[in-house]
């Protein structure tokens, strides 16, 4: 009679929580330890509601709406797949990116953008091996001659420990969006 009431609530669990699954991108395989399974998509949905990136301090000044920009490599930023992210945030908003070395002078390049990226190395919940996660950018837009149009920032925001490990084109997306449009 026991195993029954643990079929039931367990069934009675898994009805509760599909609705959650259903919402969720990416594949989940059902197991014979359904707690288990429970602890994953609550830590599932915890890392998307409580990782939710945003911009801060935000500076913009009215101007043209961008549709290129050149960016100038960082050979200090540590973080390998921030380039990646930027170009792919900017793809998204119809703005062209190339990459130029630091110092490059070019006439077809009336708008730059500059950043600066920090990481830190930790190990992610669930986990023996250490990871790297971005914990700070700032992006700046400026004009060939130096003016700045637009800066913002993004650092982390240490929720439990699960806002550190989201991608970091998703902690950079609010980031780039401040910088083109002047909404934090």
């Amino acid at each position: 009679m026991a195993s029954r009431h643990i079929f039931c609530a367990r069934r009675g669990l898994l009805a509760g929580l599909l609705p959650s699954l259903l919402s969720m991108g990416g594949c989940t395989v059902f197991s014979s330890a359904p707690l288990w399974e429970v602890a994953k998509v609550a830590g599932m949905a915890a890392s998307n509601s409580l990782g939710q990136s945003k911009a801060i301090n935000t500076i913009y000044l009215p101007h043209e709406p961008v549709k290129q920009v050149c960016i100038e490599f960082n050979r200090d930023s540590q973080v390998a797949d921030f380039i990646p992210a930027l170009q792919a945030e900017l793809n998204a908003r119809a703005v062209q990116s190339r990459v130029y070395e630091p110092g490059v002078v070019l006439d077809t390049c009336p708008v730059w953008l500059r950043y600066q990226a920090y990481m830190q190395w930790a190990q992610p919940p669930l986990s023996d091996k250490y990871k790297f996660y971005m914990t700070a950018a700032t992006i700046t837009l400026q004009s060939g001659d130096g003016r700045i149009y637009a800066s913002s920032s993004y650092e982390t925001n240490d929720n439990f420990g699960v806002a550190k490990w989201t991608s970091t084109r998703s902690k950079i997306a609010p980031v780039v969006a401040a910088v083109m449009t002047g909404i934090e």
